[in-house]
């Protein structure tokens, strides 16, 4: 079953909805927890009848403890047999694009058809000193491995190198039995430009409004006309936090008190040249994100998620339920938002022992 909101239904729209999950570790858990209170997610969302989980992928913070989307996106798909898993998003600028490639197909191949390949070019931190691909690989080399992962993944049998990852044809194995589709993560008009060129889907994150994402997704439109792709099939993907409360004043007090120790995590980033990373405001950027996003009764998420579904070429929202905090409580969201809001019929999520 596909949970659509109402409103799309009601327009004929092919909406969907997925959860977003980060894996965030918060005070007085651990790692391990949060690891596997995500993996819980991802199985309870199949239960209540979602059409997918999107996994984050961080490095060295514990605003999200998965360093490796695919790794995770693995384990669930085999733990699962009907919802797609995705990736929000692999860091293109950590990883050769080849080898992600090779899994992104494995996984698509194993799966039937489940996996979904988002990727981000992720920012300056320490993380490309450890990785050894550095500052340069960050600033100029998205275009080129992006450009190689696509051509890996488009389904043709040899793939050669281009002038930033240079080597000789080899065979592509296993080779795709499709194009497998990448979507990219875009927080910047030369990436959505860079996207549109490729013909490739938006991954469109929690920071934007709806306005801010109707203007990236009307650019992208223009650009990926003038580069001979139709943009209408593309299928982007907007990231929504949604919480859900018996009131909107409840839900937004559940989010106050649960979000800014996870978002505290983002503090964690060490930017690569050792120049100080900006803090933002959290108790301010918390109260944005419940003004702009499905936080609230049940009215208001489904009036929210109705105006999110009707973003041009948006196929998939991403709901980002981790942020009031607790398993108990991010089950009963996925649960409640499911019922309440999307207007399915499911029975309760079952809790870990």
């Amino acid at each position: 079953m596909t949970a659509d909101p109402v409103a799309a239904r009601r327009a004929g729209r092919d909406v969907d909805v997925h959860l977003f999950l980060l894996a965030g570790h918060r005070p007085g858990g651990t790692h391990a927890t949060a690891l596997a209170d995500a993996h819980q997610y991802g199985r309870a969302a199949e239960a209540v009848g979602y059409a997918g989980v999107w996994i984050a992928e961080h490095h060295f913070i514990s605003y999200g403890v998965c360093p490796s989307a695919t790794t995770f996106a693995a384990h669930l798909l085999g733990s699962t047999a009907r919802i797609a898993v995705g990736t929000a998003a692999c860091i293109l600028s950590n990883r050769h694009p080849v080898a992600l490639g090779e899994e992104a197909v494995l996984l698509d191949e194993l799966s039937g058809g489940r996996f979904r390949l988002g990727v981000g070019r992720g920012g300056p931190w320490v993380d490309l000193e450890v990785f050894g691909t550095g500052l340069d690989r960050f600033h100029t080399g998205f275009h080129d491995a992006l450009e190689l992962l696509d051509r890996w993944l488009s389904g043709v049998a040899t793939v050669a190198g281009n002038d930033r990852f240079p080597f000789r044809p080899v065979p592509v194995v296993p080779r795709p039995a499709r194009r497998i589709p990448v979507w990219v993560a875009a927080t910047s008009p030369q990436t959505v430009d860079l996207a549109a060129r490729h013909g490739m889907p938006l991954l469109l994150g929690l920071h934007a409004d709806l306005a801010e994402k109707a203007d990236m997704l009307d650019r992208y439109a223009g650009v990926a006309a003038a580069h001979g792709h139709d943009g209408h099939p593309v299928g982007h993907a907007s990231a929504h936090l949604a919480h859900v409360g018996d009131s909107d004043a409840q839900a937004a007090d559940d989010v106050r008190a649960g979000l800014p120790a996870l978002l505290a995590g983002t503090r964690e980033y060490v930017r690569l040249d050792s120049t100080p990373a900006s803090h933002r405001d959290l108790d301010a950027y918390v109260e944005r994100l419940i003004t702009i996003h499905p936080v609230g009764s049940p009215r208001r998420c489904g009036e929210i998620l109705d105006q999110a579904a009707t973003l041009p070429g948006v196929r998939h929202l991403l709901l980002m339920v981790e942020g009031a905090g607790g398993r108990d409580r991010t089950l009963d969201t996925i649960h409640r938002i499911a019922v309440d809001v999307l207007g399915l019929s499911a029975e309760a999520p079952p809790r870990r022992a």
